[in-house]
């Protein structure tokens, strides 16, 4: 295979068979976890994010990407409340992510997270790429 082939197919511009063609249109979700975190403990959280969650949910089928993410400022409209850190992760499918949200793995490393939350804790989008 070619070096732009390689570079279509990575893109998910299928060239090669109907199999890469098909693969093109199953596009991965977001999921967007908006986290209210007591600031007492941002430093817990941020460190459990790193140590424990990234590394726990890297390693799950379909896996895509995770971030945090720490909000700076609303430029246009409002700010998502007491929500100050934005958590996303992204999947090949929704099925993926619900699979990984019921594992043992999960079980245990959500509530390193989830510890360090307080208020409303957590508001939660879920999004289709287009």
């Amino acid at each position: 295979m070619n070096r732009r082939n390689c570079l279509l197919g990575f893109l998910g511009i299928g060239l090669f068979s109907g199999r890469a063609s098909a693969a093109a249109h199953h596009k991965p979700i977001q999921l967007h976890v908006d986290l209210e975190v007591d600031p007492a403990r941002e430093d817990e959280m941020v460190e459990n994010f790193h140590k424990i969650f990234r590394p726990a949910i890297s390693s799950q089928p379909g896996f895509v990407e995770v971030r945090l993410m720490k909000l700076r400022q609303a430029l246009a409209g409002p700010a998502p409340g007491n929500f100050k850190y934005r958590l996303l992760i992204s999947f090949k499918t929704e099925e993926q992510r619900q699979t990984w949200v019921a594992t043992d793995e999960h079980q245990r490393v959500w509530p390193t997270i989830e510890k360090t939350l307080t208020g409303s804790k957590y508001g939660v989008l879920l999004y289709d790429v287009v």
